[in-house]
């Protein structure tokens, strides 16, 4: 019953690590019915919990290591919601020599994936299996239904998902927000790309807003208007959702709108620089969610920009009402199709991956999972899942033919849009990027022909052309020849 403890070996679920994150988790589980043993370095967290929320579930309160494994349930499912990077390591050594063959340990924190093959490889030579998770929707989501993301093998998802599944959120349709995504390091991958395309996100946001305000001259309540209203048809997001509360909120102290008073300096945690990062490795385009980093990275030199603010450049005059609102209606296209490219090169770098490390990743699972729970959740993400649905091999979201057709349609608001930005000196690094992105992918040739000579001329790099196979090299002094191989 609600309220009681629980007794060793009956805890279907421990949770060791019980700050905000890992106590909301540990309370969901309680609130689905799932006896949980509770697990802290300091003792006092585990006992607040238990006094504070005890109501809610059966708890197993423990102090030492080897009584909270004790308290668990064979296999034993632990999950571990410390820092990521060595104090998730000390913990794995502190735990792993009290389990047994079977047994799982989950690390729902947000560790960098190559970490967690390696976790999974040492600990599978124990015969524990363990299980990357990402986990997205803040404390909120872990406390009322987060997405979750798992990796690792399936053996483990068949012992720990049907426990997810009861604490995931719930789509519209009812389909719990989680799945096995692949092995090893694949949750913790898919979790880091989720990341990069809410970085890109909240950018286009934020240069939506600053369209709005410099170029149409709207208030932050006039623009929190516009996107509540946007966030009634196919921009609906919980993104969107938010920006609106932001932009209406007024601050206490001052009365000012609350997004003037706060220094506009963004900050980061790192998962968008390994999207960035990885993408490279990979060779994968993610132009937008680079541009995303890097703006924030900017915004934070404060002593560089301000000593470029007396650089010259154009003033921004504000519109009349008419053509206001024609341009905030040339901003949401612009919006829009820069979402779905932002889109389509996280799910291209989620295949790079797959095919890389041998995940064979469900890229439309990717999507339904992400409908519900997730910062990056939106509407539109029904279409993706059913884009991946029919063709679990499409190239690219701009190879569906209902997202081509929508791009297109937007197209020329979009590069009215970019060509405004530029006019008026308003910076639109998303939006751009996206924008040369779509324009990359639709051209017949691109100067990367060039490239390739330069590259041949100074360092002999060779070539291939478009008339025959092989590898070609021409001999830059003299009679310019050309050497190869067909």
């Amino acid at each position: 019953m609600p309220g009681t403890t629980g007794h060793q070996g009956t805890a279907q679920i421990g949770v060791t690590g019980l700050a905000v994150m890992g106590r909301n988790l540990a309370r969901n589980f309680a609130r689905h019915g799932f006896t949980v043993a509770l697990h802290n370095r300091t003792a006092s967290k585990t006992h607040a919990l238990v006094d504070e929320f005890g109501e809610e579930g059966i708890f197993v309160p423990t102090e030492a290591a080897k009584d909270f494994v004790a308290a668990l349930e064979r296999p034993r499912r632990l999950v571990i919601m410390v820092k990521a990077g060595e104090p998730t390591d000390a913990v794995i050594k502190e735990f792993a020599p009290l389990l047994e063959e079977g047994d799982v340990i989950i690390d729902g924190g947000n560790a960098h994936f190559e970490d967690t093959r390696r976790r999974e490889k040492d600990l599978r030579e124990q015969g524990i299996h363990f299980v990357g998770t990402g986990i997205s929707g803040g404390e909120e989501g872990a406390l009322h239904g987060p997405s979750i993301m798992p990796g690792g093998s399936a053996e483990s998802y068949e012992s720990l998902g049907p426990l997810l599944e009861k604490i995931a959120a719930k789509a519209a349709d009812g389909t719990p927000c989680t799945t096995h995504i692949g092995r090893d390091g694949a949750g913790h991958f898919v979790k880091m790309v989720h990341n990069g395309i809410e970085y890109a996100d909240m950018q286009l946001i934020a240069e939506a807003y600053h369209l709005l305000r410099a170029v149409a001259g709207y208030t932050p309540e006039k623009i929190a208007d516009t996107f509540r209203s946007w966030n009634t048809g196919r921009l609906d997001s919980y993104l969107i959702e938010i920006t609106a509360e932001v932009l209406a909120h007024k601050d206490a102290a001052t009365g000012k709108p609350f997004v003037d008073v706060v220094a506009d300096e963004a900050e980061q945690k790192g998962t968008g620089r390994w999207t960035v990062q990885i993408a490279l490795d990979l060779g994968v385009p993610v132009s937008g969610i680079a541009e995303a980093v890097f703006a924030r990275s900017l915004s934070g030199h404060a002593e560089l920009r301000k000593a470029s603010r007396g650089l010259p450049g154009p003033t921004t005059e504000p519109l009349s009402e008419a053509d206001a609102s024609r341009f905030a209606d040339q901003v949401e296209q612009a919006l829009y199709a820069s979402k779905i490219v932002s889109y389509t090169q996280g799910f291209h770098q989620i295949t790079a991956g797959s095919e890389k490390y041998d995940w064979n990743i469900d890229l439309g699972a990717v999507a339904s999972i992400w409908r519900a729970g997730c910062i990056i959740r939106a509407a539109f993400l029904d279409r993706i899942r059913e884009a991946y649905d029919a063709d679990p091999e499409l190239a690219s979201l701009l190879s569906d033919n209902k997202f081509a057709s929508e791009i297109g349609g937007a197209q020329d608001d979009w590069r009215a849009v970019v060509a405004a930005a530029a006019r008026q000196g308003v910076p639109t690094p998303g939006f751009s990027a996206a924008l040369a992105y779509y324009d990359a992918l639709r051209a017949e040739r691109l100067p990367a022909a060039l490239t390739q000579g330069q590259r041949d001329f100074f360092g002999a790099h060779t070539y291939r052309r478009t008339d025959r196979e092989g590898s070609f090299h021409t001999l830059w002094g003299g009679d310019r020849s050309e050497t190869g191989t067909g």
